[in-house]
């Protein structure tokens, strides 16, 4: 569900694994905090794939099979593009994305990475406003021109 409560995803008759990633309707993208250490980056970003491929219907693409038999799980058929920016664009990117309909937002919030106990996470999150919140990384699919318009000129992950 996008924050407005509507389904974001793929119409079975839209899924085309033949189709290059960028003829998909949607567009994948999540950006990571370019100040996090490498263990960090790559944390936050699959912490907000997983939340992104429950939410998001139709990201996955069938498993894979080998010449062996040897089956391989299905991978994301559109592409998934990481990018990084700094703590403020960060937020800035995810406050846009969040505010624009037909989009989903996946965060990670920074203090995600310091509880260990989700109870207590959710608790915290309670007493953490909104334009106080530090993300470690945002995960985003919507239409793909303004997804395109969203994160602009952000560089790859290196």
């Amino acid at each position: 569900m996008s924050e407005y409560g509507t389904a974001i995803g793929f119409a079975p008759d839209e899924i085309d694994f033949t189709a290059s990633t960028r003829a998909a309707r949607l567009k994948w993208v999540i950006v990571v905090n370019s100040e996090l250490p490498p263990g960090r980056a790559v944390n936050a970003a699959v912490c907000t794939a997983v939340a992104t491929t429950k939410a998001v219907t139709g990201l996955l693409g069938d498993e894979a099979v080998d010449v062996d038999g040897e089956h391989y799980t299905g991978l994301p058929w559109v592409g998934c593009s990481i990018l990084t920016a700094d703590a403020e664009k960060l937020r800035a990117v995810r406050a846009k994305a969040a505010a624009s309909p037909g989009c989903h937002v996946a965060d990670m919030p920074g203090v995600a990475q310091q509880i260990r106990v989700y109870t207590d996470f959710l608790a915290t999150m309670k007493e953490i406003p909104t334009e106080e919140m530090e993300f470690c990384a945002v995960g985003i699919v919507g239409p793909r021109n303004r997804i395109d318009k969203l994160v602009g000129k952000l560089p790859l992950m290196a």
